[in-house]
């Protein structure tokens, strides 16, 4: 997750390739948005003369995003993209947004991400799993919508289950299957155990420590789609203190701030 303290303000330019965007997950994913900043603009593209796109007119109202229409010329061509990508350069020269999101799975995008970089644009990503590599590496952050959607339900269900209960059974039971459900270390693979340890070495002082936000901020410029999420962990920390490896050191700042400390227990010094 961002550094939400210098991050919250920024105005966002929200711009979503309907032929490749899931309706069902959008109210989730403008949530996941106002993380990163405020949604300044919001459009969605697509040919909207098509029957199948009538669809989205609930979600489109409820979520204030504006429809722009783009005809497909061409049976089986994604018609959305050069309008978008018109879009977004006029949007950037205006100089009324700080960052974009680019709603989409397609790999077409990918010299958009790196040019808006390029003009000093802060730039979110988000997408399903398949998309591929290069358009997630030109964002400075890519999150999978599987996952907002995952953690969106998660949180759901984490609120209902805070309810009182109607007896000491049903407390019970929940608790079991909350144990059960609980991520486990091993949910982590081997390979992004390394890139923490390494990143780690990169920030650590001269006693090992790093603080936690700036391992965050580290860990998503090595590898833009990294978010604990994909692994279970709603925050690094909890992911952190999850592996045997690593050390979690909560330290008192002033009278009711913490700072989150962390160090490899197998640094090369120690």
């Amino acid at each position: 997750m961002p550094d939400q303290s210098s991050e919250k303000d920024l105005r966002l330019a929200v711009l979503i390739d309907a032929d490749n965007a899931s309706r069902t997950a959008m109210k989730d994913v403008m949530a996941e948005v106002a993380v990163y900043g405020t949604p300044t603009i919001k459009r969605i593209y697509g040919d909207w003369t098509s029957p199948n796109m009538s669809t989205w007119k609930s979600i489109l109202l409820e979520t204030a995003i504006t429809p722009i229409q783009q005809y497909s010329y061409t049976t089986g061509k994604n018609a959305t993209d050069s309008a978008m990508i018109i879009d977004a350069m006029d949007i950037l020269y205006s100089g009324n947004c700080d960052g974009f999101v680019l709603v989409s799975s397609d790999s077409d995008f990918t010299r958009l991400a790196t040019r808006l970089r390029e003009a000093g644009m802060k730039v979110y990503g988000m997408g399903e799993k398949k998309t591929p590599k290069p358009f997630i590496v030109a964002c400075d952050k890519f999150v999978y919508i599987e996952v907002i959607r995952a953690a969106a339900q998660q949180a759901a269900q984490q609120e209902k289950e805070a309810a009182p209960q109607k007896s000491s059974k049903k407390s019970s039971k929940k608790a079991a299957q909350q144990a059960v459900s609980a991520p486990a270390a091993s949910a982590v693979p081997q390979d992004m155990v390394e890139l923490i340890a390494d990143s780690l070495e990169n920030l650590c002082d001269e006693d090992g420590y790093t603080l936690m936000g700036k391992l965050s901020n580290l860990l998503m410029k090595k590898q833009p789609d990294f978010d604990p999420r994909n692994y279970g962990f709603s925050k690094l920390s909890k992911m952190i203190k999850s592996l045997d490896r690593f050390e979690v050191d909560v330290r008192q700042v002033g009278d009711n701030n913490t700072d989150i400390y962390v160090r490899d227990k197998q640094g090369k010094d120690k």
